[in-house]
């Protein structure tokens, strides 16, 4: 059952460990796939070794519905939940450590340079959420005020999360995040990014639906550095 939409979580958790998103047993990946049931990648499994076999299906809780023998989700899978809970549009949730983003989770310095056009028009400014310890409910806590308004999150110390109504769409996103976080420390280098103007910041955010973006966006935002 499921078995073109596992075929899509193999072939994307593939990529993020070919990217080095996701070293040793790093990251996930969920996928909603009807009312209070979720296809969910197994914990302690390198994503560059996932096979259909290794993702099962759970509930809202946690609890495994349908899986392989030994089947066990993330213990991250808490965070997806949330997630799935606070917005009915989300389809599939993208949880990884992609190196660039996750040096600026770790700086504590958020991505809010509206430089490059794609960022703004897609993603737009990305906020560092407070620091949670993994598998327990402060990550699901630290990132829930934040959700109303992104679809992608810096972990503080942690590493980034996208959203997005499909796994095409959530991986899309995480890939433009480590992009725009390379090309904003090369930017930095060069002696800091030169934002767009204001007016054509709004006029790109107004042209969201033209590009089909769905989800949310913050508008034009900036965040204090931590």
């Amino acid at each position: 059952m499921y078995e073109a939409l596992k075929a899509q979580i193999v072939s994307v958790c593939r990529k993020m460990w070919q990217k080095n998103w996701a070293a040793a047993n790093d990251g996930n990946v969920s996928v909603r796939v009807g009312d209070d049931r979720f296809l969910t990648t197994q914990t302690g499994v390198s994503k560059g070794d996932i096979t259909a076999e290794m993702i099962g299906l759970i509930d809202g809780q946690g609890r495994v519905i349908e899986a392989e023998a030994g089947f066990r989700p993330s213990s991250e899978v808490k965070m997806h939940l949330r997630c799935y809970r606070e917005r009915d549009d989300i389809g599939a949730v993208v949880h990884a450590h992609p190196p660039c983003a996750t040096g600026y989770a770790c700086a504590h310095q958020p991505l809010d340079d509206y430089c490059l056009i794609g960022q703004v028009i897609f993603v737009g400014a990305v906020p560092v959420t407070p620091y949670g310890t993994p598998s327990t409910e402060e990550v699901p806590d630290a990132i829930a005020p934040y959700l109303a308004e992104h679809d992608v999150l810096l972990l503080a110390n942690h590493g980034a999360l996208a959203l997005g109504t499909d796994l095409t769409a959530a991986y899309c996103r995480m890939e433009m995040l480590e992009h725009q976080a390379q090309i904003s420390l090369v930017a930095k280098l060069l002696g800091g990014a030169v934002d767009l103007p204001r007016a054509d910041i709004d006029r790109l955010i107004g042209m969201r639906p033209q590009y089909g973006a769905a989800g949310r966006h913050p508008g034009y935002r900036k965040y204090p550095q931590k």
